[in-house]
This record gives C-alpha cells, structure tokens and sequence, in this order.
C-alpha cells in the first residue's frame, strides 16, 4: 500500500495560474510529459516547458469557445485506465492512448462569478464541465492517477517528484478531496439555478468545514469538534489573539453574546452565561456600556462571556481584568487592553471581523433539520413610531428611549422573557421559565429596588394581568409587549388602574432555544 507510483505523464488544464509555472518546471526537469490546453499551455511554453497541446494529441481542435477540448476518448481513456488491468492497457494501446500518472486541474470560478454579475449568459459559461469530468474520472481511478484539485495542493506534488510519486494512501487522500471539490462545485450550481427559478426552498445544501476538534462538547463525555461555513463571518471563524483554547459551551455563549451587542447600532456590551444575558447596556463610549452591564447581575457575570461591538478600549479592560471572564470578542481591542488583559493566561480574546447577525437559522431535529429566518430587530414592529399606546399618558423621549432599548435587548433573552431597564441598560432579567409570572417575578428579585421607574418589555404578550401586576407592583412606570392575546382588554385595564404607559408592537421575539 506504501508503494510509490512514478509521475511519468501529466496532464495540466487550470483556471487559476499561480503556482503553475513553478510546477510545470518541477515536472519537467524530472522528466515527466506534460499535455495541457489552451492557455495553460501558453503559460507553461512561454515560460520554456516543453507541452504537448491537447488538440495535437487528439487531433481534435478546440470547438465552442473551449466548451469542447478535453472530452474525447484519447484523454478520458488514458485518465481511467486501471493500470493494473491487462484487458484496460490493451485496450488503450490498441487506439495508440497512453496513460496519464498526475491530472492538475482547476475550475472555473463561477462562485466568484455569481458573486460579481447577474448575467446570466456569463454565469452560465462558467460552468465547467470538462473540468470536473477529468476531476471525477481521476479520482475515481485514483489506483493509478493522483488528481491534483487546488493549487494549494501543489506542494504535495513537488515532494512527490522528489520521492519517487505518490503513494496509493497519498492518491486516495487527493481522491478525496477532488469529490469534495466537485461536490461542492455542483451543489453552488444547483443552488443558484434554484434561487433564479423560485425552486430554492425544497433543496438544500452546504458544506461546512472542520475548524478544530474540541476537548468536549457540553459535557465531558460528549465528543465535539468545530466547522465553519466557507465565506462567512461568524464566531467560526473568530480569530483568537490569547488565551486558552475555545470549549464548546465558549462558541454557544459566545455567539449568543455577538447577537445581543450587534443588535444595538450605539456602543453596546452584552454579558452572557449558559445563553442568556445576564446584562445589556448601551451608552456613549464602551467603558462605560460594560459597566452598566455589570451592574445588572455581578454575581452571574463571573465567569461570563462578554461581547462589544466597538473597539475594547483600555478602560474596559482594566475593567474587566478585575472580574473572572472565560471570553471577551469584540471587533478589535486596542493595544493597552491587549497588554492588560493577556496577564490573565486562560482568558479568551477573540477578534471578529465585519460580522453580521446571519439571516437564517439551522437547527438540527431527529431525522431532519428546521430552518427559518432569524429574528432580527429591523421588522416593522421594531420601530417605536409604529407602536400603539394602549394605556397611560404620553411618554418623554427618555422613556421611550429605554422603552426601545428594552425592547430590542429582549430578543436575546430565552422565552418566557421580561426585562426590565433603565438608562440604557437591563437592571433586572426573568428568563427561561415556563410561565412570564415566574418571569417577572425572577426579573423583579433581581433587579430589587432598581425595578422602580424602571421600564419592562415581554418578548411575547400576557397571557393574563397577573404578569404584568407583578411588574406594576415592582414600581415599572411603562412596557412594552407585543399585544394579541385574547386578554388584552384585561390587561390594559390593569395597565390603566394603575397609571403607567403600556405600548403593543405588533411584533414577538419570543426565543425558545
């Protein structure tokens, strides 16, 4: 199985040019005979390698603008004979077809042109279909042909010439990674011309692609490992400036920490632990948005996970440095923080760039998936003009403000949700029960006096006024709540007896998992 097969014939045919030349000299000096097409040839000759032009081995010329210059028997018969079958070389030697030991071919870039142009006609002609055929029929006879896909697999070729070629471990591996590259070549495919004819929604596909392995997922006993989803900008793909390794439990925190400080556009820090926020604040400048996050519940806040979408500034770090913290991400810290918050060894600093909150969520069911369009904080019911006042006096711009400040921080907080805020930041949270009395009774004992003047929101309605008498009882002068239960009259008329505003959006985040 270790035995090594000699590169003795190659055939090259690439869209992407780097690296070419220094391969194709690599191939000749040692020897090795090299047919390649159309502007790969000219490459390799103008750069002294000595090819042999496909259409002269096939007598064949090019046709349709390159559509048609490799699919012929001459190659297809030399890259799939099994080398080893006496009955497959005597039949390629009696049509005069020798075999080919190495196939270097990339394809076309239609990602990147989908990416760039809504022509379709362009789109179209950047599908490959010579490539792939010569991909596939390589790697399928990967016995005796090493494909090589991406030029980021050159450097295998180079160590191969000089150790005599590829091992049949070696061309498996390479065979491997050829199907996964066609694969996802034709899933793109399939996946565009879905969207173009409005047949995107009974289909779906992805590839993700593992990152690391993690000591364990949410216990010890359970394995786990971390992907990320090629081209996005997500926690996957976080770059870690210091600290210990990421565990599971860090990437769910994290990435729920990420959702609630990007939901706000002022400077915001979201603190979270098992999920849920245990503090949210906005304010001015970001040292001072932690620090009202903190203040909402410091005893959850150890050993949190704590988020910023702005610059974390020297200031939060000394902060922070101060308080046991398993994560901090942000888009970037400046070097003062970097320098005090790295004297903790086994805090996590992450960076992430150009993040945004992803449009749509996958979650995976027994024997199937689920998926729907994230809940984000720009609908139509998100908007304090678009909300109807149902009891109380009219309220000042203050109010308002930490009444839609109070609205949108809910979002992150697992249902049955209430939270109350002032001045821009949460000051007590109930969240994760299975009934809002319990809800605002927890949000309440948290926020203790704090829950006077403060304002609530409730990710979805009340059921019944005993909710909300809960939050009138604490001293909480407005909410806000979506509105529609069949008890609405009942609870405006509570909201009314006792004076305080109370506002319906029209909208629910209610967030089970």
């Amino acid at each position: 199985m270790s035995e090594r097969k000699q590169i003795r014939r190659a055939l090259i045919s690439v869209y992407e040019k780097s690296g070419l030349v220094e391969l194709g000299k690599a191939l000749a000096d040692a020897g090795v005979e090299i047919l390649s097409t159309g502007s790969t040839a000219k490459t390799l000759s103008a750069a002294g390698i000595a090819v042999i032009a496909v259409e002269d081995y096939t007598g064949f010329p090019e046709m349709m603008g390159g559509r048609v210059k490799t699919l012929h028997p001459r190659i297809h018969g030399g890259i799939l004979a099994d080398q080893e079958n006496p009955d497959h070389i005597a039949a390629i030697t009696s049509h005069e077809i020798a075999p080919f030991d190495l196939i270097v071919v990339n394809l076309y870039p239609f990602s990147q042109t989908i990416a760039s142009t809504d022509d379709f006609a362009e789109c179209i002609e950047q599908i490959d279909i010579g490539g792939p055929s010569m991909l596939r029929g390589a790697a399928k006879n990967h016995g005796s042909v090493a494909v090589i896909s991406d030029p980021s697999q050159y450097a295998r070729v180079h160590e191969a010439i000089k150790v005599g070629g590829f091992t049949r471990e070696e061309r498996t591996e390479l065979a491997m990674e050829t199907f996964r590259t066609t694969a996802e070549y034709d899933m793109t495919i399939a996946t565009w011309l879905g969207e173009r004819i409005d047949r995107s929604d009974d289909w779906r596909a992805k590839v993700w692609q593992r990152i690391a392995g993690l000591r364990y997922g949410e216990n010890p006993h359970q394995v786990a490992s971390v992907y990320g989803e090629p081209g996005s900008k997500g926690i996957a793909q976080a770059k870690q400036l210091h600290g210990k390794e990421m565990s599971f439990n860090n990437y769910t925190d994290a990435d729920a920490a990420l959702r609630s400080a990007f939901d706000h556009s002022e400077p915001c820090v979201a603190i979270i632990k098992h999920a849920n926020p245990c503090g949210i604040a906005i304010a001015s400048d970001i040292t001072l948005a932690h620090q009202k996050a903190h203040a909402c519940d410091p005893v959850s806040a150890f050993g949190g996970v704590v988020a910023a979408n702005r610059e974390v500034s020297a200031a939060m770090a000394k902060n922070l440095s101060e308080i046991f913290t398993e994560v901090v991400i942000a888009p970037s810290f400046e070097e003062a923080a970097i320098e005090i918050l790295s004297k903790k060894p086994s805090i996590r600093l992450l960076t992430i760039d150009g993040y945004s909150i992803p449009r749509e969520e996958l979650r995976p069911i027994s024997g199937g998936l689920l998926i729907q369009g994230s809940d984000l904080v720009d609908a139509h019911g998100d908007d304090p003009t678009n909300w109807k006042q149902v009891s109380g006096s009219p309220v000042d711009a203050d109010l308002l403000a930490d009444l839609t400040f109070a609205w949108r921080a809910a979002r992150a907080v697992k249902s049955n949700a209430i939270l109350l805020a002032h001045d821009g930041a949460s000051v007590g949270v109930g969240m994760g029960q299975v009934n809002r009395v319990d809800s605002a009774r927890l949000a309440v004992s948290r926020a203790g006096e704090r829950s006077k003047g403060s304002v609530a929101s409730s990710d979805a309605f009340f059921p019944f006024a005993d909710g909300l008498q809960i939050l009138i009882d604490a001293g909480v002068v407005a909410v806000v709540q979506p509105g529609g239960s069949v008890r609405d009259e009942e609870v405006i008329a509570a909201a009314q007896s006792a004076g305080i505003a109370m506002f319906f959006t029209g909208t629910r985040h209610f967030s089970h998992a």
